[in-house]
């Protein structure tokens, strides 16, 4: 039954070792969700990354974040003290059987404990070590510790992200790290490839700041094509004369919409489409539907005070529907408008509903389900599958340190005794 359960999915047969934290928690996530024995090791009281929020029913407890939840699905639990000469020796123990190391300490930090790729690929040549840290493994950077925000501001994304008369702002909820996890799990998957070819691990070096910068690599060519630089537009884009608008406000809540004009001929349909929508309604006013859509409204030289009148006058027509209604008239008419989803509109779409993205996992300790995002793809001959609920702490100690690695029962009392896990 186990083998049949690993050719099953894409990663079936592989090992991970979780030393991660924080946002970099996705890394290991992904490669569950792949299939992959994933073992998030933990300190004995419990990962620091628990003590996130928010919490299962606001009850501020290390087994109720759903922070935990989210990112640790599909994985076991084993809690090791890497910080004793004991625990540095259970660790390469189970490095012997595993196949790849995932880490967000700071660079150096696994050196100094004897666990660093160059030690464990001694014990396992085939180990792949992917080390995710906020400036990567060198340059004068690479010890500083950052946060989010501080990434955000130094991978220079920031600089677009506000209004063009204020400061810049942070961007929206953290997710700098989990950018670079999502990049991790990629890097770690080519690294494999590279091992099944040649029979070598090797260590895997991704830094935060370098995957914030390639996010936004699309504003580069900028200069190059129009002679402009991007600046802040707040809520719209910018073409080199004007700022424009993106969000609209609806009935019940917001789309998102683009006037557009010039030489793009499925643009300008789109354009098109919308105000012969208006003029059905009695909603557009002469001036605009004399407006013509190739030449007076080409990027290169449309006026803001242009802009401002037709957006404004759209706006209003925007405003007196609801979203279902814009959105199936776009459809219908070939308009390229979208309604921006609620959460509680993510949870009752009927796109998402078919698909059967959303998955509810059982928490016996809770007494409750959870709905949860499902894997984040579908594979016809190795499919994903969310199937356990986050570990709690050291939930797999027995299974793992007893079953797999034969470890005694009075070795295990001594360890714990010891604190060692």
């Amino acid at each position: 039954m186990a083998e049949q359960q690993q050719m099953e999915s894409a990663l079936g047969c592989y090992r991970v070792l979780d030393l991660t934290q924080g946002g970099c928690l996705l890394c290991g996530r992904l490669l569950a969700d792949l299939g992959a024995d994933v073992i998030k090791i933990e300190r004995p009281r419990g990962d620091p990354s628990r003590n996130i929020g928010p919490f299962y029913k606001d009850i501020l407890h290390p087994e109720k974040s759903l922070y935990w939840f989210a990112y640790n699905t599909n994985k076991r639990s084993i809690t090791l003290d890497i910080e004793t000469c004991d625990g540095q020796q259970v660790f390469k123990r189970l490095a012997q059987s595993a196949d790849f190391v995932i880490e967000s300490f700071l660079p150096g930090y696994l050196d100094s404990l004897g666990l660093g790729y160059s030690a464990l690929s001694e014990v396992n040549p085939r180990i792949i070590m992917t080390s995710i840290t906020p400036f990567g493994q060198s340059g004068p950077y690479a010890h500083y510790k950052a946060s989010d925000i501080t990434l955000w501001a130094m991978g220079g994304f920031m600089y677009l992200a506000g209004d063009p008369d204020r400061p810049p702002v942070w961007i929206s909820i953290p997710q700098a790290y989990l950018n670079a996890a999502a990049e991790g799990a990629a890097a770690s998957m080519i690294a494999h490839w590279h091992r099944e070819q040649t029979g070598e691990g090797q260590h895997v070096d991704v830094s935060v700041q370098e995957r914030v910068i390639q996010l936004f690599i699309h504003m580069t060519p900028y200069w190059a094509y129009n002679q402009f630089i991007v600046r802040r537009v707040g809520y719209g884009w910018t073409t080199p004369n004007a700022s424009h608008q993106m969000g609209y406000e609806c009935q019940d809540g917001h789309v998102t919409y683009q006037i557009w004009g010039g030489g793009d001929a499925s643009a300008v349909g789109s354009t098109k489409a919308m105000i012969a929508w208006m003029d059905e309604e009695g909603a557009a006013p002469d001036w605009l539907k004399g407006i013509d859509w190739v030449r007076d409204y080409d990027a290169m030289t449309l006026t803001q005070d242009l802009v401002d009148r037709v957006e404004g006058t759209v706006a209003e027509f925007i405003k007196t529907r609801t979203k279902r209604e814009l959105y199936e008239q776009a459809v219908k008419r070939r308009i390229m408008l979208a309604p921006v989803s609620t959460a509680k509109d993510l949870l009752e779409n009927e796109q998402l509903a078919a698909r059967e993205f959303w998955t509810s996992l059982e928490h016996p300790e809770l007494d409750d389900a959870i709905t949860y995002c499902g894997p984040f793809v579908k594979m016809s001959e190795t499919p994903c599958k969310l199937e356990r609920r986050a570990p709690l702490i050291g939930e797999h100690n027995e299974e793992i340190y007893r079953q797999e690695l034969g470890f005694s029962a009075e070795q295990l009392a001594t360890l714990k005794q010891a604190r060692v896990i």
